[in-house]
């Protein structure tokens, strides 16, 4: 018998609006400034990890014309 899981995982921090759409020219996410990699392996990454290349998303965003968004809950 499957039982249904009763621990919740925490939620993983990310920039993602939904805006998801990758600017070919520049590699990036338009909506987060993420790269492919970063949003493909955005779940197994630590969270150290996660807040290093979310200090990089404005300044990313910036140089392809693009201004940084909050996060959608």
């Amino acid at each position: 018998d499957l039982k249904p899981l009763t621990m919740s995982q925490p939620k993983i921090e990310s920039p993602c609006i939904q805006i998801c759409s990758i600017d070919e020219q520049r590699g990036i996410c338009i909506g987060c400034g993420r790269t492919r990699g970063e949003i493909a392996r955005w779940s197994s990454i630590s969270a150290t990890e996660r807040r290093a290349i979310m200090s990089t998303l404005a300044h990313r965003l910036k140089d392809a014309g693009r201004s940084a968004q909050p996060p959608v809950d």
